[in-house]
């Protein structure tokens, strides 16, 4: 592992994203003493330090509260502040300044994509991109040309090896849960492949709305903003081989081959939908064809998973707020009993839940009492709550400090995933309206009716 960074410094200070997450994810680290470096904020608000206090303050209480007072003085003393146009030097130069003799500075660009290249061309000038490393929010571009075109922004200044490009998803207790499973059990690896298992399916459901970011949505839409990156990267640790050695690079190699595998998507591949009233919202066009609705049929061309499809939706305005992943097995080679007949979707399989809790279950057939040799399905179920761990930011912003880069996104996988995806972001069908509250347009049955249909996650209280 490389040395540890010597200073934080995050633009877009007095942004959204720093309220809700970065502050509070600071704060965390304070108190667990994973922090006890300079935090520098950089914006152009006209602001002055006291402000920027006050503003981690009313995001701490609200996203949790401050349980801690002497950790919040500690980060709170930690914290400075630079106020400046980014397409200034100025600005970098005062930065340069509050640096002091930080040599190994860890730069996260919490702004829109459009600033990066103004920011990243002024830490190169300035000299602050020296020995430094630099943290970059999704989305990494929105197709394969952008994606190529941020990627030579950052190269022209930072090495590879000090980009790292933040997905969220990756930093979840749950979504590292997969990984861990899969080759901490000696018991899954020899039927996990497409000698016996049938078909994947991965969701992830959301019950409310664009909750006022409809421009936003306008210019992203749900194959953008979840299925490219946030599926992708659960199919990645899902599918992938087990790596060679233990660092972090091998398992980023392994992940790199999936997505590399996967073929491209074609129209047929993919069903758009748009719930009723989304074009009523503001910000969105009367006439809007961006979806909140996705579903994919993906195919692996390797050797462990040729053949077998995988599925992937993601909505808005679902009926529940879960994800879950669910792995179907095929049924026995014979039929033995009088109610085993092999059915789609009522063989066994293993079921991973991400959200709202954490849980992996597997489904197996068990004899009802009786002379009969009759059965029912019934699930093994485990269920993995660990309150007071890592949020996803406190655990990724920590690994990144540390140079550890194995839950970021490194750029071939980037570009690969991308490439799967560029030639429907233009090329398909027009969306389809669904009700909100329902699982999204009935055409979305159409890509595994083979299968059985969906598996719909189910949320109890």
């Amino acid at each position: 592992m490389d040395e540890r960074s010597d200073a934080f410094v995050f633009f877009g200070a007095t942004g959204d994203l720093a309220y809700k997450k970065i502050f509070p994810a600071l704060y965390s680290m304070t108190k667990r003493d994973r922090l006890d470096i300079p935090v520098i904020g950089v914006a152009s608000s006209k602001w002055g330090v006291e402000q920027l206090r006050q503003r981690a303050r009313d995001s701490i209480e609200e996203h949790g509260g401050i349980y801690d007072p002497k950790a919040f003085d500690r980060m709170s003393a930690n914290l400075g502040y630079v106020d400046g146009d980014y397409r200034e030097a100025g600005t970098f130069a005062k930065l340069r300044e509050a640096l002091g003799g930080a040599g190994r500075p860890a730069h996260y660009l919490a702004i829109p994509p459009s600033l990066f290249e103004v920011v990243v061309q002024g830490l190169g000038s300035s000299g602050c991109s020296a020995g430094a490393r630099v943290i970059v929010e999704k989305p990494f571009g929105r197709d394969l040309a952008s994606a190529e075109d941020l990627n030579r922004v950052l190269h022209a200044v930072f090495p590879e090896s000090s980009v790292f490009r933040i997905d969220h998803y990756l930093g979840k207790e749950e979504t590292q849960n997969i990984l861990y499973f899969r080759f901490a059990n000696s018991f899954l690896e020899p039927i996990w492949n497409r000698n016996y298992i049938s078909s994947v399916q991965i969701t992830l459901a959301e019950s409310f709305g664009v909750q006022g970011r409809g421009s936003f949505y306008e210019e992203v839409g749900c194959l953008r903003d979840v299925i490219q990156n946030h599926l992708f990267q659960v199919v990645g640790l899902l599918a992938m081989e087990p790596p060679v050695g233990a660092g972090s690079e091998a398992q980023r190699d392994e992940k790199g081959k999936v997505f590399r595998a996967m073929r491209t998507l074609e129209r047929e591949g993919l069903v758009r939908g748009q719930f009723e009233g989304y074009r009523d919202e503001p910000g969105v066009a009367p006439d809007s064809d961006v979806e909140t609705f996705a579903a994919v049929r993906l195919f692996i061309d390797s050797w462990r998973w040729n053949g077998v499809p995988w599925y992937l939706r993601a909505g808005k305005e679902l009926p529940v707020t879960a994800s879950e992943v669910l792995v179907a097995l095929k049924a026995p080679p014979q039929r033995m009993f009088a109610d085993s007949e092999p059915k789609p979707g009522k063989t066994n399989y293993l079921r991973f839940r991400l959200q709202p809790r954490s849980a992996i279950a597997l489904a197996a057939r068990v004899k009802k009492p009786g002379e009969d040799f009759v059965g029912s399905q019934r699930e093994l179920y485990l269920c993995d709550d660990h309150p007071g761990e890592l949020s996803p930011y406190e655990r990724l912003l920590g690994d990144a400090l540390d140079g550890d880069g194995m839950l970021f996104a490194r750029e071939d996988s980037v570009l690969a995933a991308w490439r799967v995806v560029d030639t429907v972001l233009t090329d398909h069908e027009p969306v389809h309206a669904y009700a909100p509250g329902t699982w999204g347009p009935k055409e979305a049955q159409s890509l595994l009716d083979a299968e059985g249909g969906w598996h719909n996650p189910i949320v109890r209280s």
